[in-house]
């Protein structure tokens, strides 16, 4: 029974991945067509064929490997300088530019003429370029906030959950008091579990993180407001300096790293509650920069990669994963011992977040990412605008097509990157177990 869920834990993911790519290229597809771009084919998938249909002038399929998706448009590069648009040389790099710009006018039909895609104004191919990262960030957005509004969200809270007998270093690892252990602060101060911390120093507080960073920059004696039985009482406390674990400013904590900071000496409780729209609005700008943060964190995090793929060391919690780990995560997801509707909302997650992931990837302004194909259309629009404004010739369009070895170098490094963390994902995978 265990195997089959885990089957049908990874059949699930599977079918949210390809939803998504096909969503993705959705998105430069209706707009490559509003905008009068010939489509000859929309695929999902890599590789192989494994089933297609043509409807109109598009050719629809799926492909047999499910690692991406595209869309192909006519005349993705501008002709050379001499006007022609086949390869004609021996050199490697021009074969690999001429070799683009080949495969760009490989359908090229008559009255195509008028339908390429570099002829459009550069804010027409921004808009087409953009639009597959933009429909991941919707998805990823009706996702997160389904869940949010609905379910809720495991949050930290500024109620107490239990208090500290004594003072102990977090950087101890213990939760027994040694003789001669001082008595906490917040023990002292007659702080009880249930009691909800409402105020610090007189300023009102409902959010753990703020409550955190309060008491950590407090050492000395300060007053905590509390409300306890329907009534609200002030307790006078005095902090002390304290080895604690560091944060990562949003309530929670970096593994193995401590600071030195004030120390109150309790444990907030967790509980689960349905955010507003105005929260999950909030919540979902702290997920875009974490996630921002994870993307520019990763070339720091490929020793530690790599040492988990080849040397046996430990997969850290926040490493990169690939597909392989995800669709192996969710897997495990569906063989917990835990209510339907909370296996629901982890595989809704994992949607949500590849797909945030997507988008905030393929922005990156880097050939042969759609961010690359932006870049390079906005400056287009800069030199001709600029030339425009000092009464100099049209500089033309901006042959993004001269930039091809420089993708192929990105498309090695990802290609190696997706490598290692595939071998990590699947000789030290991350576990939720």
């Amino acid at each position: 029974m265990t195997a089959l869920m885990t089957v049908l834990g990874i059949l699930v993911f599977v079918v949210g991945l390809l939803v998504s790519i096909a969503w993705h290229e959705l998105g430069h597809l209706s707009t490559a067509k509003l905008f009068g771009i010939r489509v000859p084919q929309y695929m999902v998938g890599f590789g192989p064929t494994i089933w297609s249909r043509h409807k109109g002038e598009t050719e629809y399929g799926i492909k047999a490997i499910p690692m991406g998706g595209y869309i192909r448009m006519i005349g993705m590069f501008p002709p050379g300088e001499d006007g022609r648009i086949s390869s004609r040389s021996t050199s490697p790099v021009r074969s690999m530019i001429e070799d683009a710009r080949s495969a760009a006018y490989e359908e090229l039909q008559p009255g195509d003429e008028t339908r390429l895609f570099y002829t459009r104004k550069p804010w027409k191919r921004v808009i087409v370029m953009f639009a597959g990262p933009f429909m991941n960030l919707v998805l990823a957005i009706a996702v997160f906030f389904g869940v949010w509004m609905t379910f809720g969200i495991n949050r930290t809270t500024t109620e107490v959950a239990s208090v500290s007998p004594c003072v102990i270093q977090q950087s101890e690892r213990r939760d027994v008091c040694k003789e001669g252990d001082p008595v906490a602060p917040a023990k002292a101060a007659g702080l009880l579990p249930e009691d909800r911390i409402v105020a610090f120093n007189g300023r009102a507080v409902s959010d753990w993180s703020v409550l955190q960073q309060r008491i950590r920059e407090t050492i000395g004696p300060a007053t905590v407001t509390v409300e306890r039985g329907g009534q609200r009482l002030a307790l006078p406390v005095t902090l002390i300096e304290n080895k604690v674990a560091k944060t990562d400013g949003h309530g929670g904590y970096v593994k193995g790293q401590y600071v030195t900071a004030g120390w109150l000496g309790f444990s907030p409780k967790n509980e689960t509650a349905a955010l507003g729209f105005g929260e999950s609005v909030e919540h979902m700008g702290q997920e875009v920069a974490r996630s921002v943060d994870g993307l520019l964190a990763l070339p720091g995090k490929i020793p530690a990669l790599w040492n988990a793929a080849f040397d046996g060391g430990e997969r850290e919690a926040d490493s990169p994963m690939g597909i392989v780990g995800a669709a192996r995560i969710s897997g495990e997801i569906a063989t917990l011992d835990i209510p339907a509707e909370q296996r629901l909302v982890f595989f809704l997650g994992l949607v949500g977040y590849f797909n945030l992931s997507l988008f905030l990837f393929n922005m990156l302004p880097l050939l042969p990412l759609d961010g690359g194909h932006i870049a390079g259309a906005l400056w287009e629009s800069l030199r001709r605008n600029t030339a425009r404004l000092f009464r100099r010739p049209d500089p033309g369009p901006f042959d993004v097509a001269k930039l091809m070895p420089a993708a192929y170098v990105v498309a090695g490094v990802f290609v190696c990157f997706t490598l290692l963390v595939l071998v990590a994902d699947v000789v030290n995978p991350i576990r939720i177990t």
